[in-house]
């Protein structure tokens, strides 16, 4: 079986070395879309554009499933590329929001995103409906810093507390990371708050899939493909899950709508 996986940038990069690690055998394809990244600073009706633009490249790979790998992206998209694509797609939203419900035992769950992913509501909709408090905060400047490679030390931790400060002060006791970025600061955060269990959308979708009960095989090809050159998707692809080579694809592949 082989999976499609992509986003925006480097963040779904966490989501395919966890898929990596738990399916050896499937046959994977990620898109990072490195010519229009970021996706949160986007509007929705562009948002759902370059999301099937995005889909229907990695499906000329015969893939079995999607994965959104992608916030922002599963925020506005998913309910239209379920509509279109003849395949499952699986976001990022679902599973973390039953993994937060698992894991809080006060009722009380935080979650933090980009701007459009925070404004979409998507988390907060669906945890209110089992009747849990939740508290929102977008976190822009995150995205920067993992893509700088600043990740701990006293800047990447000035600017967790100054984002995350406000969300424990309301007695959260479960952090939703609701952006694929976001797991390259987990260390960071726990240091900060070892009190919060910390919800990773990239485990939370490897954990999906094995409920899914889904027949994962294949010849264990990997391939990842960009849209432009990025240093800083190619340093976190080989700190993430090594050296499988980089294809660059041009922007007029993808752009048919």
């Amino acid at each position: 079986m082989s999976i499609g996986i992509f986003d925006s940038g480097i963040g779904g990069l966490t989501v395919f070395r966890e898929i990596n690690r738990e399916f050896p055998d499937a046959d994977i394809y990620y898109l990072g879309d490195t010519a229009r990244v970021p996706y949160g600073n986007k509007s929705r009706e562009t948002v759902i554009r370059y999301s099937i633009e995005a889909a229907n490249y990695l499906k000329t790979f015969g893939i079995d499933a999607l994965i959104i790998a992608c916030n922002t992206a599963s925020s506005y998209a998913l309910e239209k590329l379920r509509e279109i694509m003849d395949i499952p797609v699986i976001g990022v939203v679902e599973p973390g929001v039953e993994t937060a419900l698992k894991y809080t035992t006060n009722g009380r769950v935080g979650v933090i995103g980009t701007v459009a992913t925070i404004k979409s509501n998507s988390y907060k909709k669906l945890l209110e409906k089992s009747g849990v408090q939740v508290f929102q905060k977008p976190c822009p400047l995150f995205v920067p810093l993992v893509e700088e490679g600043i990740v701990d030390g006293q800047i990447a931790e000035l600017i967790i507390k100054e984002y995350l400060d406000e969300l424990v002060d309301r007695g959260i006791d479960t952090l939703i990371l609701g952006c694929t970025h976001y797991p390259l600061l987990k260390d960071s955060i726990k240091k900060l708050y070892p009190h919060l269990k910390i919800v990773d959308s990239s485990q939370a979708i490897t954990d999906f899939l094995h409920r899914e009960n889904l027949q994962l095989s294949g010849k264990g090809i990997r391939k990842i493909f960009i849209t432009d050159e990025s240093e800083s998707f190619e340093r976190f692809k080989n700190m993430l899950i090594g050296e499988i080579p980089l294809e660059k694809i041009e922007i007029s592949q993808l752009c048919t709508l």
